[in-house]
């Protein structure tokens, strides 16, 4: 693991004249994602660790979540939502007919009231990549494997993601040693960091077991995790690297963006032993790893 309080990567050439920042909580699984995608995609980018009790460092922006993905070219395009920052870049960086700024047109952030009255942002297309047919062929080869990528892509947001707490904070122990973590990788001063290592450790076990009910989990949420992964694996598929072939497409991105926050804890080493997933993961990284180095 890399202790640091907020890292900051020194950009290089920007692609397409952006030079883009990301805002993040280095523990969320939502910015790992777009980590992951930024790396990948060799995406040059400055991180801002954001302080998760003030946020001070997003008070420019109305939309109070991360990650938030600042693209500079003269005038600032903020971009919001994890899955839509993906499908964004992703279309700007092989659309070569349009502008980031023209692309965000694509994708309305719409406000709703869920079921409990609370107010929430849609956003339309989130998992869609605005090309033409001849780009859209291009990329995928296949309608049907067009449409497994947006699969597994909402499956990594409506499904996995929500694994993650209810094991991290599965016993008083795991919550405490994942909030030791987060404290130690996150933008925390000293008291704020000893306030949320020990309260925020207590209040997030509950809150894991609150959210274990909400969706369904079994009393082991271990097993749901480990069934998720397997899942996962047999979606790939034994004759393939990735999902996507012989290169990550934005599914593998997400999957493993999702379950790298776990790295270094127990619910992580236990899903390595206990599933089938290590060989992917191990590939995932590797390339990821090798992509990062190059830019």
């Amino acid at each position: 693991m890399n202790y640091v309080l907020a890292e900051e990567e020194e950009t290089q050439v920007p692609v397409g004249g952006l030079q883009l920042t990301l805002y993040q909580y280095k523990t969320c699984p939502f910015c790992s994602k777009v980590r992951a995608f930024l790396d990948y995609h060799q995406l040059p980018h400055d991180i801002v660790e954001v302080n998760p009790v003030m946020r001070k460092e997003i008070k420019f922006s109305t939309y109070r979540k991360v990650p938030i993905l600042l693209a500079n070219a003269g005038c600032p395009i903020q971009l919001n939502d994890s899955s839509v920052i993906i499908s964004a870049m992703k279309t700007f960086l092989i659309s070569k007919q349009k502008s980031l700024e023209e692309i965000m047109y694509y994708y309305p952030a719409i406000k709703a009231t869920d079921e409990k009255g609370k107010e929430v942002t849609e956003y339309q297309n989130r998992y869609w990549l605005m090309l033409d047919e001849q780009e859209t062929k291009q990329l995928y080869g296949s309608k049907e494997a067009q449409m497994e990528e947006i699969k597994w892509r909402r499956w990594a947001d409506d499904w996995l993601v929500h694994l993650i707490s209810p094991n991290v904070y599965r016993t008083p122990g795991e919550a405490l040693a994942s909030f030791d973590y987060i404290v130690r990788v996150g933008n925390f001063g000293p008291v704020e960091g000893l306030f949320a290592k020990y309260v925020g450790a207590a209040a997030m076990f509950f809150i894991g077991k609150r959210l274990k009910k909400r969706h369904n989990l079994q009393d082991d949420v271990r097993q749901d995790l480990y069934k998720a992964a397997d899942t996962w694996v047999k979606a790939v598929g034994k004759h393939r690297m990735f999902l996507g072939g012989s290169e990550p497409n934005l599914a593998d991105l997400a999957v493993y963006g999702v379950l790298r926050v776990m790295e270094g804890l127990k619910s992580f080493d236990e899903m390595m032993a206990n599933t089938k997933i290590k060989p992917w993961y191990q590939r995932m990284t590797s390339t990821i790893q090798e992509k990062a180095a190059l830019h």
